[in-house]
């Protein structure tokens, strides 16, 4: 009778298992290094468990029973449920030791039961230990960084293809270097639209070896390596793909991580990656405020630069934040349309002690310039304007944008009458700051290296001479110039 049992066990087993199954979309997902414990038993007669594989990757596969009298098995199903492995006992006795080459590229189920599953009688704990073993070399196999794999190029396969997934700045080094025969490698990289991205012959001229050297990847995706020949040369060769250092969006300007307005980047410094980087698109006019908060951890002292599209500094700031050590540039003016970035670091960078995790902001407050009256022309830096004065237009009013502690100088040179020019700057609440009359010489005005005393709008009214000194009847043409002094 229990001999028949078994017989009745093994046709279930076989039959369960020769077809596809279903198995649930929301199973634990698992690395492929590493060891899973579990227990069987009558609840609970199989787990299940998730993990991603590669086309031609090969996973080691050892399952024991710990405790009990637990009789375990070990099924693999690829993701349209079809049996990739199925093992039972290895011939030391109770468990499973075996290798898995992945076929396809995607989802793999790991059912690790006791023999008979619900109808089995064993019970007890387990241990599943997966290593990831490496690669097959043959053309078609999915690589993962820093994996190696030979192959050979012949006049009967001129070229061998590899597939491997990269994230959006990735920065990456693809070697092919000759192992045997007269073989002078080639290397080219294609999207998944076969557009070609990337391409080496001789990595220089002491080698034929090829190289693909901080390649930057710029869409996620799969991409394509083409291991070929130049000429008709064949033989062996190694290929390696690895990451930089540098790798990762953010980690090199030569990879910033696009930042949008109103958008929130958390990020870590350390000592050996003590700067961050980004990047945005501002149009003339944006006003902008860009936040650096410290985390709760770590030390860190916050240091912002904001620079144009070439890197070269704007404006920095280290401890303008609402908190100590927390860095702030605010209500900064973009001057011209344009890509712009932002260097999150620490204070006196490469020098700097400081490290620990912090939160990046971008936002774009009110356009000033909305509640300007109608009637005033907007400025600015480094603009001239025209006008007249008579007595039908006895002043123009012009607004700009400045920050506390720019150093300003405005000038308005008579150009033809006999106009007495007179400067006036304002206020946002149009009251008078300071005023000019004759500092530029010959009846001109010179507002010259004044420190703006808050952040905002500010006006000049351009205007003739009215004071009881002089003639309140003059006229003429003149040019205004306003401009941002150095400090």
């Amino acid at each position: 009778m229990r001999l028949l049992c078994h017989l009745l066990l093994l046709l279930l087993t076989s039959t369960m298992l020769a077809q596809p199954r279903e198995l649930p979309a929301d199973d634990n997902e698992i690395d492929q290094d590493g060891v899973i414990s579990g227990r069987l038993n009558d609840d609970n007669p199989r787990d299940v468990f998730t993990v991603e594989g590669l086309r031609g990757e090969i996973i080691g596969f050892e399952l024991e029973a710990t405790d009990g009298d637990l009789d375990p098995m070990l099924s693999i199903f690829d993701n349209s449920g079809k049996l990739a492995l199925h093992r039972d006992d290895s011939a030391a006795g109770l468990g499973v030791e075996h290798d898995l080459t992945m076929e396809l590229s995607g989802r793999y189920f790991v059912v690790v039961a006791r023999f008979g599953h619900s109808l089995g009688t064993t019970a007890g704990a387990y241990e599943l230990r997966m290593t990831r073993k490496g690669v097959l070399s043959e053309g078609g196999s999915a690589l993962r960084y820093n994996d190696s794999v030979i192959g050979t190029i012949s006049d009967t396969k001129d070229e061998v293809f590899y597939t491997f997934q990269a994230e959006q700045g990735d920065i990456l080094t693809i070697d092919m270097v000759r192992s045997s025969g007269t073989l002078d490698p080639y290397l080219l990289v294609v999207d998944s639209e076969r557009f070609e991205i990337a391409k080496n012959d001789d990595q220089s001229r002491d080698t034929r070896n090829a190289r693909i050297d901080g390649l930057i990847i710029e869409r996620t995706g799969p991409y394509i390596i083409v291991a070929t020949r130049y000429d008709d040369s064949a033989g062996s060769f190694v290929l390696s793909i690895e990451e930089t250092a540098e790798s990762g969006m953010g980690s090199t300007r030569l990879a910033p991580l696009p930042i949008q307005y109103g958008e929130s980047r958390s990020g870590t410094l350390s000592h050996s990656q003590f700067e961050r980087f980004y990047s945005f698109e501002a149009h003339k006019g944006d006003l902008i405020t860009i936040s650096m908060v410290r985390g709760a951890g770590g030390e860190l002292d916050s240091y912002l630069i904001l620079a144009d599209e070439a890197f070269a500094p704007i404006q920095e700031d280290d401890d303008s934040g609402v908190e100590f050590q927390d860095a702030l540039i605010t209500d900064y003016l973009v001057p011209a349309d344009g890509r712009y970035h932002i260097i999150a670091t620490r204070y006196d960078r490469a020098r700097g002690t400081t490290s620990g995790d912090f939160r990046l902001s971008l936002d774009i407050v009110k356009d000033p310039f909305i509640d300007v009256p109608v009637d005033a022309v907007s400025l600015s830096y480094g603009t001239s304007v025209t006008g007249k004065i008579s007595g039908d237009n006895e002043d123009d009013l012009y607004a700009f944008y400045g920050r506390n502690g720019e150093l300003v100088s405005i000038s308005m040179t008579r150009v033809d009458g006999n106009l007495d020019a007179y400067l006036e700057l304002l206020n946002a609440a149009q009251e008078v700051v300071t005023r000019n009359d004759d500092s530029g010489g010959s009846q001109n005005s010179l507002i010259d290296n004044f420190s703006l005393p808050t952040t905002g709008m500010y006006y000049i009214r351009a205007r003739r001479y009215a004071g009881a000194d002089g003639n309140p009847e003059t006229a003429g043409s003149y040019v205004l110039v306003l401009a941002e002094r150095a400090g």
